[in-house]
C-alpha cells in the first residue's frame, strides 16, 4: 500500500492519509479492504514521518518522494522471497472495496497476465492517467495526464493507482525506470509500459462504481469519500433492517453496532464503538459517542451522548440531554434539560428538568466524584447533587435543591431556603 505522499493540496500539517474518515483514518479504510481479500503480507509504504503513525503494520520507508515506481520498488526488501499476485493499493482511495478488489484479482489470474490495473470512468477525468487499450483489449500504455497528447486526454478510461502485477515480473520492469518525465519521477505506470514492450499481457478491470476507486488529494474530494462512505454504511445498516428515516443526514461510523429494528432519525452522528439495541429510538439531532443504548430506549431530539453512557432497556435521555460516563437503568428517565455525568441511575427513577449533577470537586482531590441514585426515585425541577453524594431507593428531592448530603432511601430531601415576600418593595426602591 502506497501512503507516503504529504498531500500538500489538503493544506494541512496531517498527511493526507491519516486524515479523520467516519472513524477511520483515510489509510485505514484501505487497510480493511486490503484485509477483506487476505492480503498477507501487509506492507505499506511510507515516509519517516508516516512510519510512527502505522503501529501493527509492516512499513517500508520511502526515503525521499521519487514517483509510485520507487514507492513500489521500497517495499522490495519487506516482500524478498514473495512470489505470489503483488496487490499495490493507493492510500488514498479510502473507497475501494474488497469485492472491488476481489473481481481485480480475478481478472488478473484469469486472463494470465503480468499486471492488472483497476480502471474506471469517472464524471470528470481530469489529471488522472489515461488507460490505453490495444485492439485484443488488453492494456497497451497508461500515460499520465500531464504527458498525455490532445488525443490520448480523450480517453474517458482512467488509472485509479490500484493494480495487481506478478511479483517476478514486477522487480525487473521497476529496475528499467527512468525519470525521463515532466515530473522528474520514476513513474509505476511505465513499469506497465515495460511489460508491454517485454511482450507481457496486461490487462485492466473496470470497476462498475467510479467512487470505488476515486482519489482524494483536496478537503473536498474528502467530504465526496465521506459521503460515499456514509452512503455504504447506511445501506448495510438498512439492509440488515434498521429503518434510518433520512440516510443523507445521518452519518454513522464504520465500527458502531447497530440490530435490527432500532430507528434512527434524521441529523444524528453515531460515533465510536457506540451499540444500539433493537428497538431503541435515536435522534432527530443527536449526537452519541462510545454510547451503548440498549433495547427500545429512547434517545433525544437535541441529546448528546459522550463516552461511557449506557442506557439500560426502556431507558430515555430526552431533549437537551447531556450524559457522560454513566449508567441510566431499565425504564429510567431523563427526560429533558439536564447534565448527568459520573452517575449511576436506578431502575425507574425519574430526573425532573434541569438536573446537574455536580462531579468536579478539586477540594476533595483530583478526577471526577460519583452520584449514585437509586431505585424509584422522584427528583424536582433544577436539583444540583453534589458528588460523592448517594439518593437511596425511593427517595424524594424537592424542587431548586442543591443536595450536598446522602439522601436515605424513601426520604424527602429539601436543600433551599424559604421563601420571604417583602410588601412595598418596589415604592421604596423607587
Amino acid at each position: 500500500m502506497l501512503a507516503g505522499g504529504l498531500g500538500t493540496r489538503m493544506k494541512s500539517s496531517t498527511p493526507k492519509h491519516f486524515h479523520p474518515l467516519l472513524g477511520r483514518r483515510m489509510v485505514d479504510w484501505v487497510v480493511e479492504a486490503a484485509r477483506g481479500v487476505d492480503a498477507d503480507p501487509l506492507v505499506v509504504v511510507t515516509s519517516e514521518q508516516g512510519a510512527a503513525e502505522l503501529d501493527g503494520l509492516t512499513v517500508a520507508i520511502q526515503r525521499e518522494a521519487r514517483g509510485t515506481g520507487d514507492a513500489v520498488a521500497a517495499a522490495h526488501q519487506a516482500l524478498d522471497g514473495f512470489a505470489g499476485d503483488l496487490l499495490v493499493l493507493s492510500g488514498d482511495a479510502p473507497a475501494v472495496s474488497p469485492d472491488a478488489l476481489r473481481e481485480l484479482l480475478e481478472t488478473h489470474r484469469r486472463e494470465g497476465a503480468a499486471a492488472t490495473v483497476l480502471s474506471f470512468r469517472p464524471a470528470d477525468p481530469r489529471a488522472y492517467g489515461r488507460v490505453l487499450r490495444a485492439d485484443d483489449g488488453s492494456v497497451r500504455a497508461i500515460i499520465e495526464a500531464r504527458d498525455a497528447s490532445p488525443e490520448e486526454l480523450a480517453v474517458d478510461e482512467v488509472n485509479s493507482s490500484i493494480y495487481v502485477f506478478s511479483a517476478e515480473r514486477v522487480w525487473p520492469a521497476l529496475a528499467q525506470l527512468d525519470t525521463a518525465n515532466e515530473q522528474g519521477e520514476l513513474y509505476l505506470t511505465d513499469a506497465v509500459r515495460v511489460l508491454v514492450e517485454n511482450g507481457d499481457r496486461v490487462a485492466a478491470y473496470l470497476v462498475p462504481d467510479p467512487v470505488e476507486a476515486e482519489g482524494v488529494n483536496t478537503r473536498a474530494e474528502l467530504a465526496g469519500a465521506a459521503a460515499a462512505l456514509r452512503d455504504r454504511i447506511n445501506n448495510e445498516h438498512m439492509l440488515a433492517g434498521v429503518t434510518i428515516v433520512d440516510p443523507e443526514t445521518t452519518w454513522i461510523e464504520a465500527d458502531v453496532e447497530i440490530e435490527p429494528d432500532a430507528t434512527i432519525h434524521p441529523f444524528t452522528v453515531i460515533n465510536g464503538r457506540s451499540k444500539v439495541a433493537a428497538g431503541a429510538t435515536v435522534g432527530p439531532h443527536a449526537v452519541v459517542v462510545d454510547a451503548v443504548i440498549g433495547p427500545d430506549a429512547t434517545v433525544g431530539p437535541f441529546c448528546y451522548l459522550r463516552p461511557g453512557t449506557h442506557l439500560e432497556a426502556g431507558a430515555k435521555a430526552g431533549t437537551f440531554v447531556e450524559i457522560k460516563n454513566s449508567r441510566i437503568g431499565a425504564g429510567a428517565k431523563v427526560p429533558h434539560l439536564s447534565y448527568i455525568g459520573d452517575a449511576d441511575v436506578g431502575e425507574d427513577t425519574n430526573i425532573g428538568a434541569g438536573a446537574i449533577t455536580a462531579n468536579y470537586r478539586p477540594e476533595l482531590g483530583p478526577g471526577k466524584f460519583r452520584t449514585e441514585i437509586g431505585r424509584n426515585v422522584h427528583t424536582g425541577v433544577h436539583n444540583v447533587f453534589v458528588a460523592p453524594i448517594t439518593i437511596g431507593d425511593k427517595a424524594w428531592v424537592a424542587t431548586n435543591s442543591v443536595v450536598t448530603k446522602n439522601v436515605p432511601p424513601g426520604a424527602l430531601a429539601i436543600a433551599r431556603s424559604r421563601q420571604s415576600n417583602r410588601e412595598g418593595y418596589d415604592d421604596r426602591k423607587r
